[in-house]
């Protein structure tokens, strides 16, 4: 019994650092994409409304995209956190 006991505490141990040090930064990069391409639209979109129709369909896209990265990042961490409270696992998001 002590043996399965050290096994899942370990294992615990291990998937938590991979989750600091992999999983959480990856999440927040993408994040952090996806909230740039919206910004970039924003500027596209703003921008061609003094310019040209173009810019401005072209920035209504990307604020779409960046919108749409940023909610599958949220749900994808949101996900992650529920498994987590459903095994019984403490893992730091």
């Amino acid at each position: 019994m002590l043996s399965a006991a050290v096994t899942n505490s370990a294992t615990c141990t291990i998937v938590g650092k991979l989750t600091e040090a992999f999983i959480n930064p990856l999440l927040a990069l993408i994040f952090a994409a996806g909230l740039l391409v919206f910004v970039w639209g924003l500027v596209e979109f703003l921008w061609g409304l003094s310019n040209e129709a173009g810019k401005k369909e072209e920035g209504k896209q990307h604020m779409l995209w960046g919108l749409g990265g940023m909610f599958i990042m949220v749900s994808a961490i949101a996900i992650i956190k529920l498994i987590s409270t459903m095994v019984g696992g403490n893992l730091p998001c």
